[in-house]
C-alpha cells in the first residue's frame, strides 16, 4: 500500500459517518442473490465497538460498519462477524455503500474494497488512477472521498474530480484540507452536496460549483446532510449545530432556538454539554414527517417544524452520544448510541436491538 494513499484514508476516516479501488475493474454485473446467502465469517451473539454506520441491502440484510471490529450482517435471525479474516481490507470500516449492481463497497483506514456476496476484493488502485475529469453524476453512482478531492464510481467506471476553486493550491506539507469531503447528498432535483471539512456545504448542479458558507456552516465539519418529504435540506455541523436550506434562503435552527454551545464553537471546549444542539452527526425523518437529530453529546433532539424536544438517557436513550440515524424499508429508526448499542423507538420508549439472540 503506497504510504501517501494510506496518509488519504487515515484523513478520510474522520469523515466516518458519510458516508459509508484495487487492481481490478469491477465486472459490471452484481450478485445481489450470493449477498442474501453469504455465509462466510463467525456467528456471534452481539456487534462490537465503534459502529459508524448501518444499511440494509437489496436482499434486506443489515451491515454494521465497526472502526476496529470489521463488519457484521445480520439477516433478521443470525449475526455474522466478517474481518480481515476473511478477506476484509481493514478491521477498521468507515462507511458501506451498495451499488447499481448489488455489490457492497467498503471505505476503510487502509484500503477500499468491494464485496460480491462470496469475496473481497481491493480496488485501491483502480481509485486512486482513476482519469481526472468532469464529474456527470448518474443515479445510484457511489462516491468515494481522498484527501484532496473525490472519485465517482456509476456502476461502470471511475473518475476523479475536485471540488476547490482552481485558485486553491496548499503546499504539500500542509494537511489541512478545507475542501475535503465528509458528508455527499444528492436530492431530488439531481444536484449533488458535498459537507467539507471547514468550508460549509458545496452544490454542484452539475455544470458549475458553489458554496453555502454563512451563519457559521463553514469553519467546523458538516458532518451529515438530509433532505426531507418537503425538499428543504439540512445540514448537521460540529460546532455550529443544525441548518436549514429551503432553496433559497439558509437559517440557523440552533442559533435560532438559543441552543448553542459557543465555549465549544469558539472557545475549543471540548466537554459534552447536554442540552444544546451545536454538535449534530445524523439527522433522519420518521414516517410522520418529524426530523431526528443525532448530536455526539447530548442525544437526540425530535424536530416537528415548531418545537425541539430533547433525548437522553434520562428518557432511556441507550446513550446520550448519537453515532448513526438509519431508516430501513419498513419505515423504521435505527439509532446507534455511543458506538456500541443500537436502539429502536417502540411506541414511545427506546429498546435494544438483541442480535443473534432470537
Amino acid at each position: 500500500m503506497k504510504q501517501s494513499f494510506i496518509a488519504i484514508l487515515l484523513f478520510s476516516g474522520l469523515t466516518a459517518f458519510f458516508s459509508c479501488i484495487g487492481q481490478n475493474q469491477p465486472s459490471g454485473k452484481g450478485n445481489t442473490q450470493q449477498l442474501a446467502e453469504v455465509l462466510i465469517g463467525d456467528t456471534v451473539a452481539d456487534i462490537g465497538e465503534n459502529i459508524d454506520c448501518i444499511i440494509q441491502d437489496k436482499s434486506n440484510n443489515y451491515w454494521f460498519a465497526s472502526n476496529g471490529n470489521g463488519v457484521y450482517r445480520y439477516n433478521g435471525k443470525t449475526l455474522l462477524h466478517l474481518t480481515e479474516k476473511e478477506g476484509l481490507c481493514s478491521n477498521f470500516v468507515w462507511s458501506i455503500q451498495e451499488d447499481v449492481n448489488g455489490n457492497l463497497w467498503f471505505s476503510t483506514r487502509d484500503a477500499i474494497c468491494r464485496f460480491n456476496g462470496t469475496e473481497f476484493t481491493n480496488f485501491t488502485d483502480t481509485i486512486q488512477n482513476a482519469p481526472a475529469g468532469k464529474l456527470h453524476y448518474t443515479k445510484g453512482g457511489l462516491f468515494f472521498n481522498h484527501f484532496n478531492g473525490v472519485c465517482f464510481y456509476n456502476g461502470q467506471s471511475f473518475t476523479n474530480f475536485v471540488i476547490y476553486p482552481s485558485t486553491y493550491s496548499p503546499p504539500p506539507t500542509d494537511w489541512n484540507r478545507p475542501y475535503s469531503v465528509y458528508s455527499t447528498l444528492v436530492d431530488k432535483a439531481g444536484n449533488v452536496w458535498f459537507g467539507t471539512q471547514s468550508e460549509g456545504v458545496c452544490r454542484y448542479n452539475g455544470q458549475t460549483f458553489s458554496y453555502l458558507t454563512q451563519k457559521d456552516l463553514a469553519g467546523p465539519a458538516v458532518r451529515t446532510m438530509f433532505e426531507d418529504k418537503a425538499g428543504n435540506l439540512w445540514f448537521g455541523n460540529n460546532g455550529g449545530g443544525l441548518f436549514r436550506y429551503d432553496g433559497n434562503s439558509l437559517a440557523n435552527i440552533t442559533e435560532e432556538k438559543g441552543l448553542g454551545n459557543p465555549e465549544f464553537l469558539r472557545g475549543g471546549k471540548f466537554a459534552d454539554k447536554l442540552g444544546t444542539l451545536a454538535r449534530v452527526w445524523a439527522i433522519n425523518e420518521d414516517n410522520e414527517g418529524n426530523l431526528w437529530i443525532g448530536t455526539i453529546d447530548s442525544g437526540l433532539w425530535l424536530y416537528d417544524g415548531t418545537r425541539l424536544t430533547n433525548f437522553t438517557t434520562q428518557n432511556g436513550l441507550t446513550g446520550n452520544a448519537i453515532w448513526a440515524i438509519y431508516k430501513d424499508k419498513k419505515g423504521e429508526l435505527w439509532f446507534v448510541t455511543n458506538g456500541n448499542t443500537v436502539c429502536k423507538i417502540t411506541g414511545k420508549s427506546f429498546t435494544t436491538v438483541t442480535f443473534g439472540r432470537g
